[in-house]
Order: C-alpha cells, then sequence, then structure tokens
C-alpha cells in the first residue's frame, strides 16, 4: 500500500501583541455601555422613549372684585334714616337739603312724604348690609321715632317706637349714595330662645370673705373715686355723677385657685328716679403686704360673660 504525499509542514500557532489603541477603544467601549445601563437603570428607559411633558402654565390669577364698603355703606343708610323718618310741616326744605346730599344729582328729595305731619328721630342702629349686582346693596337700619303732637291736639302723644328700614344703596365714583325711596319694614316683637349656658361653680368661703370689700367698691365705683379700693397697677374709671349706690343684691367667687379669681355681683342702683339691678363680673387679686394679705379688686366690666 502505498503511503500518502507528503504536503507542506502545518506551522505552529503563534500569537501576536494587540495594538494599545485597540485595547483602548475596547475598553473605552465597554465602559460606555456599562454607563449607559446604570443611566438606563436610574432614570427609567421610558422616560427616554417617551419625553416628559412641559410643565403646565400657573392658573391665571382671578382678579376678585373689591370688597364692597359695608362701613360706609352703613353709615350712609343711618343719615340717610335718620333724615328721612324725621319731619316737620313747618321745616320741609331743610328736611330736602340733607336728603339731597346723599342721593343721586336731581333725585326727588321729598322721596314721598307728602308734606304733612311732625315726626322725630330718637336713635337710629345700622345693621345687615345685604350686596347685590352692579355694586349695589340693600342696608337694614332700624329706628327709634316719636310723633311729635301739635300743643292743641287732645289726644295722648303716641309712643316711641322702633321701625326696620331697608335702605338701597350703590357704590359709585368712589362714594355710597342712596338709590331710591327705602321701605319700612317689621322688626320681631322678641328675641329667639337663648341656648342653654354654662353655670360657674362658686367658692362659697372666698365669696363670703370678700363681700364686704366688693361691697366698698361699688360704693366707691358710685362716687367717683375708686383708687383707695383697687389693686396696685388697677385703672377703673368711676361712674358720672347721679348714680347711687343702693346695695349689693348678691355676690358669687368662681371656684378655682391663685392669687386671681373671678366673681359676679349683682348690684342696685339708684338713677333717674328709680332703681335697677345690674350684673357685673370683677377681677380679684391677692394683695400681699408686711402684715397681711388681702384681697382688692383689679378690673370690672358689665355683663355676665
Amino acid at each position: 500500500m502505498t503511503a500518502p504525499a507528503a504536503g507542506p509542514p502545518v506551522q505552529p500557532w503563534v500569537p501576536r501583541d494587540e495594538k494599545s489603541g485597540a485595547v483602548f477603544a475596547r475598553r473605552l467601549g465597554r465602559g460606555v455601555l456599562w454607563g449607559v445601563l446604570i443611566l438606563a437603570a436610574i432614570t427609567g428607559v421610558r422616560s427616554w422613549i417617551v419625553p416628559a411633558k412641559a410643565p403646565a402654565p400657573p392658573p391665571a390669577q382671578v382678579q376678585s372684585a373689591p370688597a364692597y364698603p359695608e362701613a360706609e355703606a352703613q353709615a350712609v343708610a343711618a343719615r340717610f334714616a335718620r333724615t328721612y323718618l324725621s319731619w316737620d310741616e313747618a321745616k320741609g326744605d331743610e328736611r330736602a337739603e340733607l336728603l339731597a346730599s346723599l342721593l343721586p344729582a336731581g333725585a326727588d328729595a321729598a322721596m314721598g312724604w307728602d308734606g304733612r305731619g311732625r315726626q322725630e328721630v330718637a336713635a337710629v342702629q345700622p345693621g345687615k348690609v345685604t350686596p347685590g349686582k352692579s355694586r349695589q346693596a340693600l342696608v337694614r337700619v332700624d329706628v327709634l321715632t316719636r310723633a311729635v303732637e301739635a300743643p292743641a291736639a287732645k289726644q295722648p302723644a303716641r309712643p316711641a317706637r322702633w321701625v326696620g328700614l331697608d335702605v338701597p344703596v350703590v357704590e359709585t365714583a368712589g362714594r355710597v349714595i342712596v338709590t331710591g325711596r327705602p321701605g319700612l319694614v317689621g322688626i320681631p316683637g322678641t328675641g329667639p330662645k337663648a341656648p342653654d349656658l354654662p353655670i360657674a361653680q362658686a367658692d362659697p368661703d372666698l365669696s363670703t370673705r370678700t363681700e364686704a370689700t366688693i361691697g366698698r367698691f361699688f360704693t366707691a365705683y358710685a362716687a367717683g373715686d375708686v383708687e383707695a379700693v383697687t389693686a396696685p397697677g388697677a385703672t377703673v374709671p368711676g361712674l358720672p355723677d347721679g348714680i347711687a349706690y343702693k346695695g349689693l343684691s348678691s355676690w358669687a367667687v368662681d371656684a378655682g385657685s391663685g392669687e386671681d379669681r373671678t366673681g359676679t355681683a349683682v348690684v342696685t342702683w339708684a338713677l333717674g328716679g328709680a332703681t335697677v339691678e345690674q350684673v357685673y363680673r370683677v377681677e380679684l387679686t391677692q394683695v400681699s403686704s408686711a402684715d397681711a394679705q388681702r384681697w382688692q379688686v383689679a378690673d370690672v366690666r358689665g355683663g355676665s360673660l
């Protein structure tokens, strides 16, 4: 059997050194790839594909209308109500001139009055303001009126009475004016039922020990000089002349502790030919001296609140 012919000798594989530039490029590519993968993990791939929406513009600022000048509207309505419900057939022009200053130019200053009779206004109390459209409003005014009878009249004088008046006003050209004739409205004869209010518990012992102090205070209070019976630093102005202290109907200190206490006093006064009972809240403070401690009045206010 003939042997195969021998071929050229096979040269063994010899490794060659890679150029430094190729090594650097390969390593740089790996670094960039890893950087991209890490960034995608942090920011999320979706944010690369779907661009973020631009932030919505801030909402437009809505300019609200300026608040209605309620205090001015009440003042104008009160002036109008006093003049409108005051009439004297001998002074019709005077009433018209006073009303004209509160009405639009050229308005009828008689405002529906027939020019007869006499009536006085004793008191005016402006109340609720109900704003409407176009800077208009309706002002409620309570008015205490009294008819003035002629000297020769045989009929007895009618008593004073409260009546409500709804006054239409409008704000224009920087002022509030009355736009037209008002309307008389009724006033409830009684108020609503009062809620059940908490009643403070009393301290009987301290009430008894301070009752004489409270009596001396209100005696001085009526005399107009309370400096000697009030605590140091207290400023309590006395009552005017013509009011006499008649007595302390009741006195009770609220339960509690400490050097500052509060109590309720019911006091009887004489004024105007009559006697009236009134309620006061009195603040007491304990004052120490070299030989004793005593309670003195620090402040007083009317009412039971």
